[in-house]
């Protein structure tokens, strides 16, 4: 694997002419891996892609399922916590495979220095945590365009991603463009499909005429989305309906907030039970019953 990036990496000359003497100062370039099928060998791209700061990009086996029998990122992750810029490009599932999907462990974390780019059909799947981020726990910054979190589970916030709260320093944020969120559960917590904790920042973005779906989803508060004391969440062209909450009064079957700043623009939240936002303080915009 370290040969495939000695060999991937390309290193070339900026050029700097100083009384005739001519200096090539290497710039290092952003690095292509490609990943073969199996939990062993996403775990070491994803150890040698945190080795240094550059950009990574995993290009995964199409039409892989990789499936992570054991956490390799502490107790409480499938993969080592990313803490690097690092892509993974599908189309490729990675899920949790452990005996009866019984594993404790999300299938990532990514830290305050990490940033995580899904893309090209990627999903995350299975995820199974005591704690919050069923699928992914953010802490610095997460974008899925063309992927999903499916079927994940977290004991807190955030069954298929939770942006983690963050009282200073560099607030989390989520962006999802035409990235379907179904069937994740926080059975005791907020936001089962996404909850976007203190200061994060959640962008949700559908097709006009296709709107992203959020549905399935099931919390206490909020089944498809919880924003509470978040910077922003924007919803655009997307779809938040069938969800369910658990607790029966305020709860917010489809969305609840609780302060920061909300916008929704050509996204219904309609089908929720017992409610779509009642509960929300101050109200989520477009919402009714």
């Amino acid at each position: 694997m370290r040969h495939i990036r000695t060999s991937a990496r390309i290193l070339f000359g900026a050029t700097l002419a100083t009384g005739g003497l001519i200096v090539l100062a290497p710039v290092a370039q952003a690095v292509s891996i490609p990943v073969a099928c199996g939990e062993n060998a996403l775990v070491a791209a994803v150890n040698l892609a945190n080795s240094t700061a550059t950009s990574d990009t995993l290009v995964l086996a199409g039409g892989c399922t990789y499936g992570m029998t054991t956490a390799h990122g502490g107790a409480a992750n499938a993969l080592p916590v990313i803490t690097t810029p690092i892509e993974l490009i599908g189309p490729a599932t990675v899920t949790n495979a452990s005996l009866l999907g019984l594993g404790m462990f999300r299938i990532a974390e990514v830290g305050p220095s990490g940033s995580l780019t899904l893309t090209t059909g990627v999903a995350f799947t299975r995820g199974n945590v005591l704690g919050d981020g069923g699928g992914i726990l953010n802490r610095g910054a997460v974008t899925l365009t063309g992927s999903t979190l499916t079927g994940n589970t977290a004991s807190g916030n955030g069954g298929g991603l939770a942006n983690a709260d963050t009282p200073s320093g560099t607030a989390p944020a989520a962006t999802f463009t035409n990235s379907p969120l179904s069937g994740n559960t926080t059975l005791l917590g907020n936001g089962g499909a996404v909850h976007n904790g203190l200061r994060g920042t959640l962008t949700v973005t559908g097709v006009s005429g296709s709107p992203l779906f959020v549905t399935a989803n099931t919390a206490g508060r909020g089944g498809g989305i919880s924003a509470i004391d978040a910077t922003a969440t924007t919803l655009t062209q997307t779809a938040v309906t069938g969800n369910h909450a658990l607790l029966l009064v305020g709860a917010g079957g489809g969305v609840h907030r609780q302060g920061g700043t909300m916008t929704t623009t050509s996204a219904p939240i309609t089908a929720n039970t017992p409610n779509n936002c009642v509960g929300s303080t101050p109200a989520v915009p477009n919402c009714t019953g």
